[in-house]
């Protein structure tokens, strides 16, 4: 049988590559035989990645952008072409967590920046990796929503605001791209072990570790495991799914 999961010969682009999710995926992408994109925002951090992808034998460069502006994410997708010629498959994870408070004590300041990247920065970099996959007639994005797009979560408006903004989006491209061959999805993950699920308890890790237990398989994910996740939505293997938003939880939304 033909391993779905071999990407050799293919070209792909992750946001918030530096580490996390996102570095978990990339690696996995140039592990399955990929070129690999790893854009961060921390710049040196993701090109101190990249060298060890190279070092370890993989093709990958590091691109820093901010995905809250537009002109560099289109930088970044020509960077992106023109290096390796073409642009297969796309995991679009940059973003950020609210600052915690209520929705009447939350800022217009940190509602701008969350749901500038979180939100704004998924449509620009979708608005450019489809153009260059329109041209090519193939490719397949998935887009890192969270189980904060399924439910609501007290203290951090933006963020949940931002995630249930990116299931919506990921499922209106999906319908618009299929028939040019494209295929769009999402992933919702769980508490995983990232920094970013410890800054939802200010970096309290007793709370965090509480929280992790109250996971019904009684643990935090681990970044890899989302990563699988992704590759599988953009291998043929996933061929048939289209405009889905997969929940990689633990178990967390079933309860």
């Amino acid at each position: 049988m033909k391993n779905t999961l071999d990407f050799s010969g293919k070209v792909a682009l992750v946001t918030g590559a530096a580490a996390g999710m996102g570095l978990a995926t990339a690696r996995a992408f140039a592990e399955a035989g990929a070129a690999v994109v790893l854009s961060d925002f921390r710049g040196e951090a993701a090109e101190a990645e990249a060298k060890k992808l190279v070092a370890a034998g993989c093709r990958a460069i590091a691109v820093r952008c901010d995905v809250s502006d537009d002109e560099q994410v289109a930088s970044l997708v020509e960077t992106t072409v023109s290096e390796f010629g073409r642009l297969d498959v796309a995991f679009n994870n940059a973003g950020v967590m609210a600052k915690i408070a209520p929705t009447g004590e939350s800022t217009r300041e940190d509602w701008d920046r969350v749901i500038g990247i979180n939100l704004r920065g998924v449509w620009s970099c979708m608005k450019h990796e489809l153009r260059q996959m329109e041209r090519q007639g193939s490719g397949a994005i998935v887009n890192n929503a969270s189980v904060g797009a399924l439910t609501g979560n007290p203290g951090i408006g933006s963020y949940i605001a931002s995630k249930h903004g990116v299931v919506g989006l990921t499922r209106t491209a999906a319908l618009e791209y299929v028939k040019l061959g494209v295929r769009v999805n999402a992933v919702n993950p769980g508490l995983i072990d990232t920094q970013i699920a410890r800054d939802v308890v200010s970096g309290d890790e007793q709370a965090y570790c509480e929280i992790a237990k109250g996971v019904p398989m009684g643990r935090a994910g681990k970044p890899e495991e989302i990563a699988a996740a992704v590759l599988w939505l953009c291998s043929p293997g996933a061929s048939y799914v289209v405009g889905h938003a997969l929940t990689v939880d633990g178990g967390m939304t079933v309860v």
